[in-house]
């Protein structure tokens, strides 16, 4: 019987073992789309317990201690952050067999040394003793960043962001490049025709624009997206239900938006056709600057009203959604295609039914220019665990070049995140080093350890031109 995390964690056979410790293990990461706050970064800042740096905002931590029947006080209320933390210790030895079991015991050996189990009879040792390391300088969030090898952090922002926490970082020379990511959805957001007015009044603010017309909110809109490509930006990223891509005019568009800006309610038909002109708006642009966008598909937010009144968005209660996404996908790429302006793209699936559809849909659109310029992304939110991840790998190396894939990322909040790039490349030299002894592919470690650091860092590299 083998011992819970040992060095061989996950790997299977002796060839995994070989591909994971003389291959995956060192090489740096490349995390390019995490939710990471660039002001705790630019600002250095030191966490001042357990906690703060690993409860706040987590709401997959949140949702496990729902289902096992803590009290909101003691997740997202008043409560203290140590009441808080006994009450997560207490819950993890019932989180056997979800990925926050190996993710919490990965994170407490990697950042502080800590072998032992969490529990509720050790939880006041662990918090002391983490707590006590967090407060200290070598636990800095930057080092925090810096000393698990890290190289990029791709941040998400808004395009009304003034990019100041970014700057400072590049001005204090932090060795590790901390780029921003455009995230243009509520510019796109008609389905709030209050907030999208609201929204547009503050673009006005920040891109010092009178913003009267279509032609002037998009004026306004390319003016942030040439600042951020200033600021050293090269991903834009959008998080939708599934891609819009109806028929319109732009005689339609510019209606629509006049109705938008008098605040007069817009049909479902408008609303479709406003998302999806502004989707290819940005797409335009993406392609314009050399740009990889990414589309994360399929979530179904915000499902319980009285948790999102109470507590607002992101507070664990969305899921996984049955959005059709194969006809529109397709429409939308074809159409930038057809006029050799679709960027590299990178597509995250949350419904596992889909796929094999999203590995497919990929080799529809690479055209020989860019080595996977079209990426079937990591397994994402939900899927972000063990089994999800192996399906995503399967499908991809079913359909197309999973050798071509540009490896992991932490979509995460946390700054005790990164260890998830082990768990990937753990996952990823087990399948391979499995196929090897099985006698499904050929015994030679050289080719297949150049392909496994490929997908863990150099494809990324090339990919995004770093």
């Amino acid at each position: 019987m083998k011992n819970f995390l040992d060095q061989d964690f996950i790997l299977q056979t002796d060839t995994a073992k070989q591909l994971y410790h003389n291959y995956a293990s060192e090489m740096p990461i490349i995390d390019y789309h995490c939710h990471l706050p660039p002001d705790q970064i630019a600002n250095d800042i030191n966490f001042d317990n357990l906690t703060q740096i690993w409860l706040y905002g987590d709401h997959y931590k949140w949702r496990a201690m729902r289902a096992n029947g803590v009290n909101e006080s003691y997740i997202t209320g008043n409560k203290t952050d140590w009441e808080k933390f006994e009450k997560w210790a207490a819950t993890v030895p019932y989180t056997l067999r979800n990925p926050l079991y190996h993710w919490t015991h990965l994170e407490l050996q990697r950042y502080f040394g800590v072998k032992e189990l969490l529990s509720a009879d050790t939880a006041k040792k662990i918090f002391d003793e983490c707590s006590e390391k967090l407060r200290s300088p070598e636990f800095s969030v930057r080092n925090l960043v810096k000393n698990k090898k890290v190289e990029l952090v791709g941040t998400t922002d808004d395009p009304l962001d003034n990019l100041a926490y970014h700057q400072k970082i590049s001005k204090d020379g932090y060795p590790v490049k901390v780029l921003p990511a455009f995230r243009p959805d509520k510019a796109m957001n008609s389905d709030d025709v209050a907030g999208l007015n609201a929204y547009i009044d503050q673009l006005e603010k920040v891109a010092n624009a009178t913003i009267t017309d279509l032609n002037s909110y998009l004026d306004a809109l390319k003016s942030r997206h040439d600042y951020f490509h200033a600021n050293g930006c090269k991903i834009s990223d959008h998080g939708l239900e599934q891609i819009y891509a109806d028929d319109y005019t732009e005689q339609e568009i510019k209606a629509i938006f006049l109705k938008i800006r008098g605040k007069q309610n817009i049909t479902a038909e408008e609303n479709l056709k406003f998302k999806s002109a502004m989707l290819y708006q940005f797409a335009i642009w993406d392609h314009e600057r050399g740009w990889v966008q990414q589309y994360h598909l399929g979530a179904l937010r915000n499902n319980n009203e009285r948790t999102l009144r109470e507590l607002g968005p992101d507070t664990g209660v969305d899921s996984i959604g049955d959005f059709p996404q194969g006809k529109m996908l397709s429409k939308f790429l074809n159409r930038l295609d057809s006029t050799n302006q679709l960027a590299k793209t990178i597509l995250y699936n949350l419904n596992p039914a889909d796929n094999d559809l999203m590995a497919s849909m990929t080799g529809n659109f690479n055209d020989g220019s860019v080595a996977g310029k079209i990426q079937f992304g990591s397994a994402w939110w939900f899927l972000d665990q063990k089994d999800g991840m192996t399906q995503q790998l399967n499908s991809l190396s079913n359909i197309g070049l999973v050798s071509r894939m540009v490896g992991m990322l932490t979509d995460s909040r946390s700054f005790m995140s990164f260890p998830r790039h082990e768990y990937f490349r753990r996952i990823l030299c087990n399948l391979f080093g499995n196929d090897i002894e099985n006698g499904e592919m050929p015994n030679d470690i050289a080719w297949t350890g150049k392909i496994i650091k490929d997908i863990c860092y150099f494809n990324a590299k090339e990919y995004f031109g770093l």
